[in-house]
């Protein structure tokens, strides 16, 4: 890199940290703070636990942004004075140091882009993921496995909280169901471009002439919703069938029907839940999965009629993304239409490149 490539990237970067601030809107956040310190002040303001929580969340939330934000703006701009200082003194070894470090510069800039996208009204939810192997037995239910144990690793990457609401252990190997809660910050604004199918291919290992296979597995993404979302489910809407909870997950197996399943009539949306002893904690559970299901059914259903798109078409048949293991490897998204090599890597959670580079086209439609 010499001079006039670093003085276009500054460049470059300062128009992308005006568009993040035009967003951001620092001073906005910086009032809506004094704002909650003052109701905090205020002994009423406790006395509402709910209302207190709610206000608390949002507080935490607005600080990080906020912190975030002024590091990387203020890094920029100890950059570009740091520059122009070194230019002016002709001070080699600043200037190739600042040269060095252009790449990590840019690569907080992007990630500062990347809060931006996520400030969807649901973006900073926890997130619950369902994950269904297509046709093909003990392909796609191994297929299916490889895909939670991704999502997992993704989780531990970012020392995110997972639970296990409900696992069904495949025939061979692999699995038939399972459904996952992701805590932590924003894990809902990344991982929901994930939702869709997700197809393998690759030499199998169950087959004895070592063929290559082609597995599907589709991947549904929902926010965990707040209590205060009202969303009204009668009895008659929906069917409750209990069964015996087995394999991971289950925690007296073939004892009693504690396992839920509850089938949304007119979707029909259907969610498990096995993950306690209890039949009503699991009933409670899968009613929250299903509220959960049911508002990103209907924000999705929204977004469609608005783009003018057949509701069909929002269903389980896009495949957004191919795993080639055989015979190359490489991992392509059908949305942003990168691919990338690291196969393994990204089948053991490296996978945020791969989910920002989708952000960042949605975002530009």
């Amino acid at each position: 890199m010499d001079n006039y490539e670093y003085t276009e990237l500054l460049k470059t970067l300062h128009v992308k940290m005006q568009n993040i601030t035009n967003v951001i809107q620092p001073d906005v956040i910086k009032s809506r703070l004094d704002e909650i310190e003052e109701m905090e002040n205020s002994q009423d303001f406790w006395n509402d636990a709910a209302y207190a929580a709610k206000i608390q969340k949002e507080k935490t939330q607005l600080e990080r942004k906020l912190e975030k934000y002024t590091l990387t703006a203020d890094t920029l701009d100890d950059a570009t004075e740091l520059y122009e200082m070194a230019k002016s003194e002709n001070d080699d070894e600043s200037i190739a140091t600042l040269f060095d470090e252009a790449h990590e510069l840019d690569e907080l800039i992007q990630s500062m882009e990347i809060a931006v996208l996520l400030s969807g009204e649901n973006d900073s939810n926890n997130a619950i993921l369902s994950i269904h192997p297509g046709a093909g037995g003990t392909e796609s239910q191994d297929w299916a496995l490889m895909l939670l144990r991704m999502y997992k690793r993704w989780a531990e990457r970012h020392g995110f909280s997972v639970e296990t609401l409900d696992y069904q252990s495949g025939d061979e190997a692999g699995i038939k169901d399972a459904s996952i809660i992701i805590k932590g910050e924003n894990v809902y604004g990344y991982l929901k471009v994930e939702n869709g199918i997700h197809r393998l291919v690759r030499i199998s290992p169950f087959d004895s002439n070592a063929k290559r296979h082609t597995s599907f597995s589709s991947v549904m993404v929902s926010p965990e919703i707040d209590d205060d979302i009202d969303i009204v489910i009668e009895d008659k809407d929906i069917r409750i069938d209990t069964y015996r909870a087995s394999g991971a997950g289950g925690q007296h197996v073939n004892k009693t029907e504690s396992a839920i399943r509850i089938t949304h009539i007119q979707t029909n949306i259907v969610v498990q839940c096995q993950n306690d002893r209890s039949q009503h904690k699991n009933k409670a559970t899968a009613m929250k999965m299903l509220k959960s299901r049911l508002y990103e059914y209907e924000l999705e259903k929204q977004k469609a009629e608005e783009a003018g798109i057949q509701k069909s078409e929002i269903g389980w048949g896009h495949q957004i993304r191919s795993y080639v293991m055989q015979p190359y490897q490489q991992v392509k998204d059908t949305r942003s239409n990168e691919a990338y090599s690291n196969v393994s890597g990204i089948l053991d959670g490296d996978i945020d490149k791969m989910i920002e580079g989708v952000l960042i086209v949605q975002s530009q439609k």
